[in-house]
């Protein structure tokens, strides 16, 4: 890794590209990265996100609301590093629970031709970030069941109602391979580990990104990375799913991590081809309260520059030492 970007990682303003700089590409870089996280909970971005609640401490929108709801800002704090068992995130966590094990909705999941239409990324979402953050609960079960239930007969799941509709949803079926995993991990519930697998095998049989009858690319977007993608399924997230869960070396993740090495632009970072979210005082969908860095395919961003590295290392396709270059723990400011 070349010596400037690692420099501009470990030295970042924001503390969670920091944290993830020496989780994963580094070999040793910090033993204890507790303090870390304590800085990602005290940083501008996360105040800006959770300064949104209110008295009661849940946020003032529809658990899924994009991108401010409650669902939305724990699989973010999740990903970016945020300490666990913070009390004052139970609030958001009920909020989340509520609205997706409230029985009226649950009743309108509709089973056509014989396959669960759901959006199956909303209860592992769940999971991953409950799990994750250390909110650990009962109902959690709840929802592992329900995917259990709803899984289709080639691995993944779908929302869509047609009929016509045959095979898995790459977007539903990617992050309920991170969420079933944690699960499998925590509980060692073998029929959970079998689903994880069948989801698994669902990508790596199309490489992660082509048709399986042909070849092609599924999608464009697909070989398009961003941060964050939320819902929206690119390689990039294929291959961390592939790391979590034990399969970065299966040879069929080879042209993805292919693929991912050419988009490393000549400066060693990478670059955000596409951004979901807009920043506006505008009700709106879509909306972000923070910016997430540059967009473009010449200018690196550092939130999808420090996970490609990671997903490169473990991978074994980059060297990483660990830098320390004047990051100093005890003087360094709350930004981000």
């Amino acid at each position: 890794m070349e010596h400037s970007v690692a420099e501009r990682l470990q030295n970042s303003d924001d503390p969670s590209v920091r944290y993830v700089y020496y989780r994963d590409c580094c070999d040793g870089g910090l033993a204890d990265l507790t303090d870390l996280r304590i800085r990602i909970k005290d940083s501008t971005r996360i105040h800006k996100m959770l300064d949104l609640r209110k008295p009661d401490g849940g946020l003032p929108w529809h658990a899924y609301a994009k991108w401010r709801g409650a669902f939305w800002t724990l699989l973010m704090l999740a990903d970016l590093g945020y300490p666990e068992a913070d009390s004052s995130l139970i609030p958001l966590k009920d909020q989340v629970m509520d609205w997706l094990l409230d029985e009226a909705r649950l009743k309108r999941v509709p089973l056509i031709d014989g396959r669960w239409r759901r959006c199956a990324l909303q209860e592992s979402g769940a999971v991953y970030s409950i799990l994750k953050l250390g909110l650990v609960e009962p109902r959690l079960e709840r929802l592992v069941e329900l995917l259990l239930k709803w899984q289709w007969p080639d691995g993944g799941w779908n929302c869509d109602k047609k009929p016509s509709a045959s095979h898995s949803s790459f977007y539903e079926s990617f992050i309920p391979l991170r969420g079933m995993n944690a699960y499998a991990m925590a509980t060692g519930d073998p029929r959970v580990k079998t689903a994880v697998d069948r989801d698994a095998e669902m990508f790596q049989s199309r490489h992660l990104f082509r048709r399986l009858a042909d070849g092609r690319v599924i999608l464009d977007a697909f070989t398009q990375l961003a941060y964050p993608p939320y819902w929206h399924y690119d390689i990039l997230t294929a291959l961390t799913a592939m790391h979590e869960i034990g399969r970065l070396d299966d040879s069929r993740c080879a042209e993805a991590l292919d693929l991912l090495e050419s988009k490393r632009l000549p400066d060693g970072g990478f670059a955000a081809d596409v951004k979901y979210y807009r920043v506006t005082q505008r009700e709106t969908t879509g909306v972000s309260p923070v910016d997430w860095g540059p967009v473009g395919n010449t200018k690196m961003n550092e939130f999808v520059t420090v996970r490609a590295l990671g997903v490169l290392h473990h991978a074994g396709r980059i060297s990483a030492e660990p830098f320390q270059l004047g990051f100093v723990l005890d003087e360094r400011s709350a930004l981000g």
